[in-house]
């Protein structure tokens, strides 16, 4: 029950964000709980690791390059999934950046 909850949150939150982003584009409702779903398996699988990877770019920036690994995450989402489309990393940063605002919110009001 609470992974579904928490995929509902993150599937009102990419709305939200592809909404108020003008270069984010989702074509159809399935697109959009697609990318959802793949925005959550990578976070859960594959940010970590890089995390890991780039500890020392991340201290390097003082954490700054955390906003530049969440944003690639939205990139490669969008090169994987037809139908989501982001028209740069500044995009996706901005983009990554309403996502996390709007599930925060969203995860405390539940």
């Amino acid at each position: 029950m609470n992974l579904i909850l928490r995929l509902i949150i993150l599937i009102i939150s990419v709305f939200v964000a592809a909404f108020l982003i003008p270069g984010v584009i989702i074509d159809s409702t399935s697109t959009l709980v697609v990318v959802a779903i793949l925005l959550g398996v990578a976070n859960t699988f594959l940010k970590p690791i890089l995390v890991v990877l780039t500890i020392p770019l991340t201290i390097l920036t003082l954490g700054i390059f955390l906003l530049v690994l969440n944003g690639l995450l939205v990139l490669l989402v969008g090169s994987v999934v037809p139908g989501f489309h982001v028209s740069g990393i500044l995009t996706a940063i901005l983009f990554s950046l309403v996502v996390s605002v709007v599930s925060s919110l969203l995860s405390s009001l539940s």
